[in-house]
Parts: structure tokens; C-alpha cells; sequence
């Protein structure tokens, strides 16, 4: 795979793969495969703008991260409590499904690893942000983030935190993650469960 060759090419220190559920699975699964290395889902939730929800204004974490986007809530003149608001159902969830894919594998302790965060794709970077803020809490010696494909923007949000970014794609006109795949059908939480259990029995 294309991504993980690129990621391969940086020589990480003892790498882990953390990809995020659920469309970041799929790309961390084959990242791992070509890196040689596990793989671990690093959950967290996009926080969106509730009349417009596709449109991140922050995100969650596990370990109680919270990252917010003040930009976006500015200009969508979202208030801290309507903001609160969202986040305590957006943790309902991420809560769930951490419990659905504990259930398939045992969490990877990420300390003294470099840690490569994977997704579809960054569109405003807000869940790449809590991400890296939930990997460095756990420990990580690095925090890398790959994905496919992402815009000139969320890069620099990105690599402003991370301490290394691949992307194979940067267009400069971008539209949307999905706009970049043949299929960008949504991967099932069953789908997560079943290559977190392939990875763990060497794929």
C-alpha cells in the first residue's frame, strides 16, 4: 500500500499503528501490514456544529480530551454551553464503542512508541487534534498522523502539533474526504472488530 510504503520510508522507532474508528481501520490495517507492526484503534468522536453537523467544531477523546475549534464556533456563533452540550453526547458514544471494540481486542499500551495516528482522511483536523493530544497523554514517544489524502489548511493545523504528517494527496481544490474515493462506503463497527482480530492473528 501507497501510504504505508510512505510512512516505511520514515524509518518509525518502534512503531503502532492507532487508527481511527471507523474509516481510519481499513488504512491503519494495511499500514500495519506493510510496517509490520500491531494495530490499535485510538477512539474519539467529531463534536459538529448541531445545524450542520458534517462540519467539526472540535472533537473528543478517550481520557476525557476535549479539542475545540474556535474558528469554527466563531463563525457559526456557537456558545460554550451548546458546545458542552454536544460533547457529552458525542462521549455517550465514543463510550459505546470503545466498550464494542475492547470487546474484540485488548488496548495496546502506546508509551515509549512512535505512534501513527491513520484515517480516510483529514477534513478541518479536529479529530486528528484529539488524537494526537489522547497518544501523547498515553505516553507515545512520537505522534504521527498518515492519511491519504487531506487539504493545504488541515495540514498546517496538523503539522503544527504532530511531529510527523504524511499525506499522499494534497489538492488544492478539496471538497470532501469522500470526493477522493471510488467506494467511500461506511465501514461497520463489524468490519473494525474483524481487522483488529486479523491483526492481533498476524493478518
Amino acid at each position: 500500500m501507497l501510504l504505508g510504503r510512505a510512512v516505511a520510508e520514515r524509518s518509525p522507532v518502534d512503531p503502532l499503528v492507532a487508527a481511527l474508528p471507523r474509516g481510519g481501520v481499513p488504512v491503519g490495517f494495511e499500514v500495519s501490514q506493510v510496517l509490520g507492526c500491531d494495530l490499535d484503534v485510538l477512539v474519539v468522536r467529531k463534536v459538529g456544529v448541531p445545524f450542520q453537523t458534517e462540519l467539526a467544531m472540535g472533537a473528543v477523546g478517550e481520557k476525557g480530551v476535549v479539542v475545540r475549534n474556535r474558528e469554527v464556533m466563531r463563525a457559526a456563533r456557537i456558545t460554550e454551553a451548546i458546545f458542552e452540550t454536544v460533547v457529552a453526547a458525542e462521549t455517550m458514544e465514543l463510550e459505546a464503542r470503545v466498550g464494542i471494540y475492547r470487546e474484540a481486542v485488548d488496548p495496546i499500551d502506546p508509551a515509549g512508541k512512535t505512534v501513527i495516528i491513520t484515517d480516510d482522511g483529514l477534513a478541518t483536523g479536529s479529530t486528528a487534534l484529539a488524537a494526537i493530544d489522547v497518544a501523547r497523554a498515553g505516553g507515545a514517544l512520537e505522534v504521527w498522523v498518515a492519511v491519504p489524502v487531506a487539504p493545504a489548511d488541515s495540514i498546517a493545523r496538523v503539522e503544527a502539533v504532530a511531529d510527523q504528517l504524511v499525506v499522499l494527496h494534497r489538492p488544492q481544490r478539496f471538497m470532501a474526504v469522500g470526493a477522493w474515493y471510488r467506494d467511500f462506503s461506511q465501514t461497520s463497527n463489524a468490519e473494525v472488530s474483524d481487522l483488529l482480530r486479523r491483526s492481533r492473528a498476524g493478518g
